[in-house]
């Protein structure tokens, strides 16, 4: 049997397989691409992969949980503020917004545990 870089369901097509050749360099870019700009400046984000996938996941699970609340208070907090189909695109940039934050977040939680030495294998 031989040793294939399998990336599993959720894993972000931007980033090699792990175990792949070049794999952690393009889990860094992705997750930096994840993260606020000012993270770029912090040695120990780039010398160590792993802590930048932890700030990463941390981010953007902060994001989810702002969507989220963001998304229940919405209509109360505009509703006499901006037109009705104004408040209708709030949530549906909510709605979407949000969809998205859950999908890069599963991904760099699979990209932490991957950079944690998790490999993932085929299922039949």
């Amino acid at each position: 049997m031989t040793d294939k870089a399998v990336a599993p369901p959720g894993w972000p097509a931007e980033v090699r397989p792990p175990g792949a050749p070049d794999w952690e360099r393009t889990a860094v870019v992705w997750l930096y691409d994840q993260c606020p700009p000012d993270y770029r400046a912090h040695e120990v984000l780039r010398r160590h992969p792993v802590v930048l996938a932890r700030f990463a996941v941390g981010h953007l699970r902060a994001a989810v949980d702002a969507a989220r609340a963001g998304l229940g208070t919405v209509r109360a907090d505009l509703r006499d503020l901006v037109p009705p189909e104004a408040l209708e695109g709030a949530v549906t940039a909510y709605e979407v917004e949000g969809a998205r934050l859950v999908r890069s977040l599963r991904a760099a939680e699979l990209v932490e545990e991957a950079l944690r030495g998790r490999r993932f294998s085929t299922r039949l």
